[in-house]
């Protein structure tokens, strides 16, 4: 599509405009090619983390085929809370300013037993950040954003209605077999980036599965549309009185829609709960008999934490919901597959120009198969502690609940939904470990944090705004003179770029004069140094690029413990 189809879509319309776009299915020139036409980067699914993907690459430069097996955003709100990373990574994609002015910006929760609030907290207490803790917002919402995006830049190529219906790896590519309303026709990938969901076809022709465990418990989510006096937080219930003995969870969205979830138990008909008869009497019970309300979309689901074993195959490369899936209490899975993204692309960039080797591409596998057991793990623990299977596990929950009221070490132990944070990358191939004494949690590894700047030329920035797609180093001070020599880094002078007006990025990094931090393309840190030299420097840039002796026998270990736990779990 070109840019001027852009106005031909209600991008920026009410829930039912969006919800009600269609694509055009349109004739590829591919399709009559006598031999498949090559394309280096094919992204399967046009969800929110194919969506995110195209975007990072075409920015980088590379021209990207996202394929869709549909013509239609999503229905219904599905994936709602994004957080504060997932903003951050979008800011840099053009696309975090429209997600945040519709969203619902909030950082505040409360917890209730049965009718009483037992505490609330913040997950975001400290000022100086640019973006919220959370945004609510509905999935079809976040999609026509990206896709804007999308048909904003000349190298995406969108071919709606192609579903992949069969693939035959090669060691440098894929050929992919695609169906289409006219017929099927095939093209040969460079690389195909695998971003189908939690159904992936892309898996299944594979031959690969997801593995984990499926929770006995079924939750309801109903969407009203309501006007209500609520403030603009998330509450969640234990055992509350217009639901005896199961819990519930509010919160709010974009155009006075209420997002209910009511945990109903193993032994519910998902196709019964669904049906307004059942839904409404439920809502009235928490709302009041005489509130008015209209019910807008409603969907049942089973708690489940699943995962690949490996996310890399050669050329072909998985990620968001086909490669790990979440109970969705935390809001863990589609903030997950954006950070996927933000992982995947600048590797992928950094190989297709030469930059590296394909040893960088593959330590994507290791840093996020362990983002996702990180995820998985937090998720496991919210399930047991919102769903007790036996007698003991509830009353631990109970008395926990219990002495929340008044102690804190007992809120700690709370778990409604531990909500999605960045994961640090603790013990990456990747990572430079540190030899000089910091203080705090921006450790090799971690996403770097916020805080707001100023330019030399006065005018107001944040931090994260003002690194660039490739390398940043950040000195506090002068930089010194050989750091201009540094290829594909941009060398920051907190001081003299950059002024830390309110201290806080001093404050935050544990920086005085003299110190330095490697900022990786996707924002995580690489090393630091209280006084770097340039060896220490360039050995740092060659251990993040895995192009180091050491970082690329690291990666290949890594890889190769991967394939040895597959293999015995097949076994």
């Amino acid at each position: 599509m070109k840019r001027e189809d852009l106005s031909h879509y209600p991008f920026r319309g009410d829930g039912a405009q969006v919800q009600a776009i269609e694509f055009a299915y349109q004739r590829s020139p591919d399709q009559d090619a006598e031999r498949p036409v090559h394309h280096p980067v094919v992204i399967v699914g046009a969800g929110p983390v194919g969506l995110t993907l195209a975007i990072d690459l075409a920015q980088r430069g590379q021209p990207v085929l996202l394929l869709d097996n549909d013509h239609r955003l999503s229905i219904g709100s599905r994936a709602l809370c994004f957080a504060k990373r997932t903003l951050e990574i979008w800011d840099r994609l053009g696309v975090g300013d429209p997600m945040v002015d519709k969203g619902v910006s909030w950082n505040l929760g409360k917890v209730f037993l049965r009718d009483e609030q037992v505490y609330q907290f913040n997950l975001l207490p400290e000022d100086g950040h640019e973006r919220p803790a959370f945004i609510n917002l509905q999935q079809y919402y976040c999609e026509a954003y990206l896709v804007e995006r999308c048909l904003q830049l000349p190298n995406i190529e969108i071919r709606w209605d192609n579903k992949v219906s069969g693939i035959e790896p090669r060691d440098d590519g894929a050929l992919l077999g695609i169906d289409t309303p006219e017929g099927s026709y095939r093209i040969d990938a460079g690389w195909v980036l695998a971003c189908d969901g939690s159904r992936s076809t892309m898996r299944q022709l594979m031959g690969l599965e997801s593995k984990g465990r499926i929770f006995q418990d079924r939750f309801l989510i109903a969407d009203v549309k309501m006007t209500a006096d609520f403030p603009t937080e998330r509450w969640f219930w234990f055992d509350p009185p217009f639901h005896p003995n199961q819990s519930v969870l509010l919160h709010r969205e974009p155009d006075n829609v209420w997002r209910i979830d009511f945990q109903l138990g193993w032994d519910a008909d998902p196709e019964q709960e669904k049906k307004p008869e059942n839904i409404i009497p439920r809502v009235k019970a928490l709302l009041g008999q005489d509130t008015e309300f209209t019910l807008e979309w409603a969907s049942v689901y089973t708690f489940a934490c699943l995962r690949m074993d490996q996310f890399v195959h050669g050329r072909v490369v998985f990620a968001g919901d086909c490669a790990h899936g979440v109970s969705p209490f935390g809001a863990r899975g589609a903030n997950s597959g954006v950070q996927d993204a933000d992982n995947l692309a600048w590797k992928l960039d950094w190989v297709l120009k030469g930059r590296a080797g394909v040893e960088l591409l593959q330590s994507y596998g290791p840093e996020r198969e362990y983002a996702a057991d990180e995820n998985i793990r937090n998720s496991t623990r919210a399930t047991d502690f919102i769903t007790p299977k036996s007698e003991i596990s509830r009353l631990f929950r109970d008395v926990t609940l219990g002495l929340a009221r008044e102690h804190e070490f007992a809120r700690r132990l709370v778990n409604s939904g531990r909500l999605s944070v960045p994961a640090t990358l603790h013990g990456s191939a990747l990572n430079t470990p540190d030899v000089d004494a910091f203080a705090g949690k921006m450790v090799p590894g971690a996403v770097l944090t916020d805080a707001p700047v100023q330019r030399a030329d006065g005018q107001a920035s944040w931090l994260l705004r003002e690194t660039g797609a490739d390398f940043t180093l950040l000195v506090f001070g002068d930089a010194p003179a050989w750091t201009q020599a540094l290829e594909h880094v941009r060398t920051i002078s907190i001081g003299r770029d950059l002024l830390d007006v309110q201290g806080l990025v001093a404050q935050r990094l544990d920086a005085s004069p003299g110190c330095a931090y490697l900022i990786r393309p996707d924002q995580h840190v690489a090393a630091r140094w209280r006084q770097p030299s340039e060896a220490a420097v360039r050995a740092a840039l060659a251990t993040a690029t895995a192009q180091s002796r050491a970082a690329a026998a690291a990666v290949a270990a890594a890889v190769a413990v991967a394939v040895a736990v597959a293999v015995a779990t097949a076994a």
